[in-house]
């Protein structure tokens, strides 16, 4: 694919005006200052338009937790979202060995997804995904490295269009940058988030 094209395909100016104003909402939004998030290439088999955002909860020179967010819009429509446009989302960080053992974790965490978009005031639909735990023991060479763990969330949704065919793209990445503070185990953003239960901050964050 030649780069006009693929400037079209990410919000440049051949790209559908409601894939535009989306995209430009994304670039323009402001971020809590601890999550540094940067534009990254999008796929580019999942719809025609797509654009992608990745994250890191950053305190000091350690990564408390990285995550990935897609936008995709078919201006033709997609039987399984439901509408023109899809949000896409991988969200992962490490775990202490006791959070990660609790068997309610993967229900909290899926809690936490929904609950950002609705603390926000977000209707959306058509929501599906996955949270999966994952731990890592390390053996030979790397036997002095202790036991990790992880929890992956990995999710997708249809977010409801406003005025011309545009979601409100802004909000949407903010619920999503709520969702990576409560993983990463920030405190809550404002005291209207006082309600917000978050993972307690782990031993040892990755370095980045």
């Amino acid at each position: 694919m030649d780069d006009s094209k693929k400037g079209d395909r990410d919000g440049g100016g051949g790209a559908p005006p409601a894939f535009q104003a989306a995209v430009k909402a994304l670039r323009n939004s402001r971020l809590r200052p601890q999550i540094e998030i940067d534009p990254t290439p999008a796929p580019q088999r999942l719809a025609p338009y797509a654009y992608a955002l990745e994250a890191a909860v950053v305190d000091g020179d350690q990564d408390l937790a990285d995550g990935r967010l897609v936008l995709l819009h078919d201006p033709a429509g997609h039987d399984a979202w439901h509408g023109t446009f899809r949000l896409v989302t991988l969200v992962r960080a490490e775990l202490e060995a006791e959070m990660a053992a609790d068997p309610l974790l993967p229900d909290v965490c899926w809690s936490w997804l929904t609950g950002a978009l609705q603390a926000r005031g977000l209707t959306y639909g058509e929501p599906s995904g996955t949270v999966t735990r994952a731990s890592s023991h390390y053996f030979g060479g790397l036997s002095e490295r202790p036991s990790a763990s992880q929890i992956e969330i990995r999710a997708s949704w249809t977010p409801r269009e406003g005025l011309g065919g545009v979601p409100d793209t802004a909000a949407h990445l903010a619920s999503w940058c709520d969702l990576l503070a409560q993983v990463a185990g920030l405190p809550p953003a404002g005291p209207g988030d006082a309600s917000i239960v978050t993972l307690p901050q782990r031993r040892g964050p990755q370095s980045r």
